[in-house]
């Protein structure tokens, strides 16, 4: 795999839609030996995190960022990190870092983060933007591209595609995406991906980040982030007042409202362990009613009788099979072992929000939800009732690196 000179730490930007399967990836890779020295920072959307508890423990180095979605904290949060990880490594504090690798949520735009790793001038002089990584669904891509402008620009920005759930969708299906892609980005190659199984050597060393190779598209919108940039470092700053009258400056409005204000983010929380088949069956009605309004459902869940969290997964009507951690997170909201699901919604009104928080509060017994589920063949999350769920193993490689990732959510309103 290249390396970059020691003076210039490369970084790649993984990214792609909710659901695509970023995290499944960036499991698989941390656990190659190749991957050493890598330092991981991952972003969420939502108030409470869950991917970086699906990743492998790399070492005991952890920083939070506090901001939220990554593309709206850039100047901020992603600096910071940056430096501090940085100055932590000249220090000794921490093993050499190679090489940074940071996941974005999947409603991150890619370009201001492309533009701070080039522009920013500590950053600049000291991380090389290597390489932006997109990762497509194919049972899914093809809607999102039509609805989200976030997915047609990590799919444009990136250097290589990298195609997940390629058994599960039609050919007919196939083909149409294939020409989006082409049409979009027509120099990226498009990298098949099962399981998240994939040699680093064929992601990581792709050279400074071009914008000339891509579409024209491209070196527009990083001309509109400069821009950007350059009116809110000039605009004056936002006032708030506190209840005693005194006032203080915040971030500049112009790198605010990043999202589309239809998509919002809750969480729920199960004070006591919940029976596995009524809140499968129960997960799995929520999904037929409010499937395409559901960008993403995820979290840990703590079933009776089991003494580990079980992670569930669903993209609008579409439940993955289950798996189990080797043990609760010992920090963070999960410490308390309580199950929290998360969920991600697009133009869901409020009262269908409240509906799901009910119908999710007051789950059936086992017994009664596998009668239930008889009479519904068509069940998203049918398959919970019979397959046996897999147990994630404990990663055997000590690899060195952070794990970064938000701990809360400002709802933002769009500007794209």
């Amino acid at each position: 795999m290249t390396t970059a000179p020691v003076d210039r730490i490369p970084v790649s930007l993984l990214t792609g839609f909710l659901g695509a399967g970023k995290t499944t990836l960036l499991n698989a890779l941390m656990q190659n030996p190749a991957m050493a020295g890598t330092a991981l920072l991952i972003n969420e959307f939502g108030e409470v995190g869950v991917d970086h508890h699906l990743v492998d423990k790399i070492d005991d180095s952890t920083v939070l960022l506090d901001s939220g979605c990554l593309c709206c904290s850039v100047q901020g949060d992603l600096v910071q990190a940056l430096k501090t990880l940085h100055q932590r490594s000249s220090r000794r504090e921490i093993p050499p870092v190679s090489r940074v690798v940071i996941e974005t949520t999947g409603l991150a735009d890619p370009v201001p983060v492309v533009y701070t790793l080039m522009e920013e001038r500590f950053v600049a002089a000291r991380y090389v933007c290597d390489s932006v990584l997109t990762v497509v669904d194919a049972t899914h891509a093809l809607d999102q591209l039509d609805t989200h402008p976030e997915a047609v620009r990590q799919v444009t920005m990136a250097d290589r595609l990298l195609i997940t759930k390629g058994d599960l969708a039609d050919s007919d299906g196939r083909a149409q995406l294939n020409a989006r892609l082409a049409e979009l980005n027509p120099g990226a190659p498009r990298i098949e991906v099962r399981h998240g199984q994939i040699e680093p050597e064929r992601l990581f060393g792709a050279g400074v980040y071009a914008p000339g190779d891509k579409l024209p598209d491209v070196a527009a919108w990083l001309g509109a982030e400069r821009t950007r940039d350059a009116e809110a470092r000039h605009a004056p700053p936002a006032i708030s007042w506190t209840r005693a009258g005194h006032s203080h400056a915040t971030v500049p409005p112009a790198h605010a409202a990043r999202h589309d204000g239809s998509v919002s983010s809750f969480v729920l929380r199960f004070e006591a362990p919940v029976p596995w088949f009524g809140f499968a069956l129960t997960l799995g009605r929520v999904l037929q009613q409010h499937g395409p309004q559901l960008l993403r459902v995820k979290g840990l869940i703590n079933v009776a009788g089991e003494s580990r969290p079980r992670v569930v997964q669903c993209v609008q009507n579409v439940a993955y099979p289950p798996v189990t951690l080797p043990a609760w997170p010992d920090e963070g909201a999960f410490e308390d072992r309580r199950g929290r699901l998360v969920f991600i919604t697009r133009q869901l009104p409020a009262e269908a929000a409240d509906a799901i928080r009910a119908a999710l509060a007051q789950l059936p017994g086992d017994s009664a939800a596998i009668r239930a589920t008889a009479a519904t063949p068509l069940l998203p999350t049918r398959c919970w009732f019979s397959e046996r769920v897999a147990l994630t193993a404990p990663g055997s490689l000590q690899l060195e690196g952070w794990v970064v990732q938000p701990r809360r959510f400002t709802r933002r309103t769009a500007s794209v």
